[in-house]
């Protein structure tokens, strides 16, 4: 299973990345301006540095603004990873202009995410472009009335086909529920939002547990 903290905001890479169980970072530019961040105005190699000392093995950020952009762009997210020893991916979206700048960015070296997934048709179109990753907004779909757990099984379908080297990257996540019905059908990658994390590692009955058993302590050397 692989885990990812989708957020911008620092503090919360500082609260939740040393739990230990996240393999990295996702942002995007809605993320940032949650963040009070400006997207142009990030420097991805700080970024990058922070993410790093706090563990994570990949950073992912997104294109912006015009595609005749997208090549300077990833190239100095791409120098951002080397230089603090982290893997940096680029977050393209499904549309035509990005579409057609995927090829080049591959020459590049440049480890590709398609992102704003909405059909198991684009599943295919991110395989057939050797993406590293496809990001399906499971959340978004399901609230948009869209078929999206039958669409997450035509593209484990896909996933699992031959030389397809395209992982599912499911993002958009509402709640912990729809992670486990998830897993069950075969997702193994998810982004989580801080919330999300929060609840992953929080269980009332287990924080019981533990209450009883610090409560017991004190009694513990009257029984021998």
């Amino acid at each position: 299973m692989e885990l990812y903290l989708d957020s911008a905001n620092v503090d919360d890479w500082q609260k939740l990345m040393p739990l230990g169980f996240l393999k990295g970072i996702t942002t995007n530019p809605l993320l940032v301006a949650r963040a009070g961040l400006e997207y142009p105005d990030i420097d991805w190699f700080e970024m990058a540095k922070r993410a790093s000392d706090l563990g994570a093995i990949e950073l992912h950020a997104q294109v912006y603004g015009s595609s005749d952009n997208y090549l300077t762009w990833s190239e100095k997210l791409l120098e951002a990873g080397s230089s603090a020893n982290i893997r940096t991916v680029a977050k393209v979206p499904l549309i035509p202009d990005a579409i057609a700048i995927v090829p080049q960015l591959k020459s590049l070296g440049c480890p590709i995410l398609m992102t704003a997934c909405y059909s198991a048709q684009q599943m295919i179109l991110s395989s057939a472009l050797g993406a590293d990753y496809i990001a399906p907004y499971f959340g978004r779909m399901l609230e948009r009335k869209l078929p999206a757990y039958e669409a997450m099984a035509q593209m484990l379908a896909v996933e699992a086909s031959p030389n397809n080297r395209t992982r599912i990257l499911i993002a958009s996540l509402r709640n912990i529920e729809q992670m486990i019905r998830l897993s069950e059908m075969g997702c193994t990658c998810f982004t989580l939002s801080p919330a999300l994390v929060s609840d992953l590692v929080n269980d009332d009955e287990s924080s019981r547990a533990v209450q009883e058993f610090e409560m017991a302590m004190p009694f513990a050397g009257l029984s021998q």
